[in-house]
């Protein structure tokens, strides 16, 4: 078993263990030598490691997505952990077990998808139904699905991530539909469980997460479109007015235009599929960022892109010891207006009186 995990090292700790190298820099010192610039990975998390000396030694004897085993001092630099590295070299695959290193759900995957075959079974819809049945049928898709994560960096960014973000979709679009029941219940979880299928071959996932060819040059929206259409192909039965509105919602589901949709959503299940996804997605990214955040001082996370913000981690900010009170000086006592009936009013209202 891996040992230490990220998760598990204390400051001023010295650090023997393999890691995943999830980006690689050589970058320079003042002096013209080379220094590495990394970010060591494990499923607990991620860090910042630093090469100062001898980085010319290391620096070609591995790459990004190598894993090597390191020693170093794990320590606190300007408010966040840090590792500087003495040695490092790389480690065949053969002696790693990928489980300890790529994130992943904490729900048991296939009971994950044995819950998504539940809500097909459960429609009313028999194109609708057909169509989902066909897709899930699909061994190779299955099992894709049920590995993928949602995304590269934003939310449910581990292996298994993508069906757990659709279940908590499902939820969502049932409760929403009880609320609003002009809603296509049928329509809307097609949407739900179709609007991210094209994630299966745009993103890669071996070892760290990233962006396949066909990711890069197509995005997963026209990667899902054809993926529909292809099933689609092979139901000449399916209802072509039909077919359209699902494949509206995928198009769609990005809510507009410069969030990469070729479409705005037009009608109401496809705007309430694009609320949904948006809610579930920034929900876990808030919580990701807060419970991942690096941050060793203070009460707030380092800024998040997507979010545009940081994030109140509210449970340190509740249970931190009062903020001392800031004394300010006593204010200087203003001179008082004279009372009606003293004698300087009396004085001042016949000066007053004489020069009128």
């Amino acid at each position: 078993m891996k040992s230490p995990y990220l998760s598990e090292l204390q400051p001023n700790q010295t650090v023997h263990g393999t890691f995943l190298v999830s980006y690689k820099d050589v970058r320079q010192k003042k002096s013209g030598e080379p220094y590495l610039s990394l970010t060591l990975t494990d499923r607990t998390g991620d860090l910042d490691a630093k090469m100062w000396d001898n980085a010319a030694d290391s620096l070609n004897t591995f790459e990004r997505d190598d894993f090597v085993r390191i020693k170093g001092l794990f320590q606190i630099f300007q408010n966040r952990p840090q590792l500087t590295l003495h040695k490092i070299q790389p480690v065949p695959e053969s002696e790693i077990d990928l489980a300890d290193y790529l994130p992943a759900s904490k729900r048991d995957r296939d009971e994950m998808f044995r819950e998504l075959q539940g809500w097909i079974a459960g429609m009313s819809d028999p194109h609708l139904k057909g169509l989902l049945q066909s897709m899930f049928a699909d061994e190779e898709i299955a099992q894709a699905f049920r590995t993928a994560p949602a995304a590269k960096t934003v939310h449910h960014n581990w292996i298994g991530g993508l069906i757990e973000h659709v279940l908590s979709l499902c939820n969502l679009a049932k409760a929403s539909t009880a609320n609003y029941p002009h809603i296509d219940f049928d329509l809307l979880l097609t949407g739900v469980l179709l609007h991210d299928i094209g994630k299966i071959r745009e993103l890669h996932y071996a070892r760290s997460f990233g962006y396949t060819t066909e990711g890069q040059l197509l995005g997963h929206i026209q990667i899902g479109v054809q993926m529909v259409l292809d099933k689609l192909r092979l139901m000449p039965e399916f209802p072509p007015r039909l077919r359209e509105l699902v494949i509206h919602m995928i198009l769609s589901h990005h809510g507009e235009l410069e969030f990469g949709s070729p479409k705005i959503p037009l009608f109401p299940e496809a705007l309430l599929l694009h609320l949904l996804d948006n809610m579930d997605s920034k929900m876990e990214c808030m919580r990701a960022l807060i419970d991942r955040d690096q941050q060793i001082q203070g009460v707030w996370t380092g800024y998040n892109s997507a979010l545009d913000r940081s994030a109140l981690k509210k449970r340190k900010y509740l249970d931190a010891a009062p903020e001392p009170a800031v004394e300010t000086p006593a204010a200087k006592e203003s001179p008082q207006a004279p009372e009606p009936g003293s004698l300087f009013a009396d004085k001042l209202r016949g000066a007053l009186g004489s020069n009128s």
